[in-house]
């Protein structure tokens, strides 16, 4: 892009991105400044930052249109760290200051081509204004920002549900039954015929109960987590712009002069 591109042009190239010389993206073209006694372009306004809301200016001299993107012969920190301009106008101090932070000589007179020319006879000092959206109708838009807060959903904490095993001793009663044997004797005065005297036996079994143990898994409790949603009301803070429109020269409909 060169010098002898028309406001006009540029201002079809409005949203453009804007790209520093390593390729990172720094903004978008949103405003022209220009020279008011020749009407070349000289600056351009890139919007940078959250919403684009900080405004930054680079020389029109050097820059590139490659495709629907501007390239600029500056690092994406150098522009960024360029002098703030709040107003619609650069002044002459303000001009010097960016031709300083830019490395460029303000003394140095601009040829067609966009390129120093050298020596300081004929350098034009008026003020650079910029050109905002000028229809046909010479209007002039009045911008405000507004601020513009969104959500998001960001991790808090975690809650965690564990269960482990413990043991511990438990005991109980139980009555346990055993069999015993005990002698009862029967006086028996009789007389047994066909009887034989001689040894003989019996054999009792006895019987005993022991605790026979066994365990089996009962289900005491059921345990969930489950989650509840509150809201509560946060005051964001922050600082918006506004433009003021001041009109000088003109008369109000009461014919008073402005």
């Amino acid at each position: 892009m060169h010098q002898s591109m028309t406001v006009d042009e540029l201002n079809e190239m409005r949203g453009t991105p804007v790209l520093a010389s390593d390729g990172d993206k720094i903004g978008s073209l949103e405003e022209i400044f220009y020279d008011e006694q020749t009407g070349k372009p000289e600056w351009i306004g890139v919007g940078t930052g959250f919403f684009g809301t900080k405004r930054v200016l680079v020389p029109v001299d050097g820059t590139n249109l490659d495709g629907e993107r501007i390239t600029v012969p500056y690092s994406k920190e150098q522009v960024q760290d360029s002098p703030d301009i709040d107003g619609d106008e650069v002044s002459q101090d303000t001009e010097a200051e960016l031709y300083a932070h830019y490395g460029l000589g303000y003394s140095e007179q601009r040829s067609d081509s966009g390129l120093p020319a050298g020596g300081g006879a004929g350098v034009d000092t008026s003020p650079r204004r910029v050109d905002r959206d000028l229809g046909d109708d010479d209007t002039l838009t009045r911008s405000e920002e507004e601020l513009r807060v969104g959500k998001r959903d960001v991790e808090s904490g975690r809650v965690r549900l564990r269960k482990w095993v413990e043991t511990e001793p438990v005991q109980t009663d139980v009555e346990l039954q055993r069999e015993t044997v005990h002698v009862e004797r029967e006086a028996v005065n009789q007389v047994v015929s066909n009887a034989e005297i001689g040894e003989a036996e019996i054999e009792v079994p006895l019987h005993v109960e022991e605790a026979v143990v066994e365990k089996q898994v009962v289900a005491k409790e059921r345990i969930s987590l489950d989650k509840d949603v509150e809201t509560e009301t946060q005051k964001v803070t922050d600082e918006v712009r506004k433009e003021r429109v001041e009109i000088e020269g003109a008369e109000d409909p009461q014919g008073r002069r402005r």
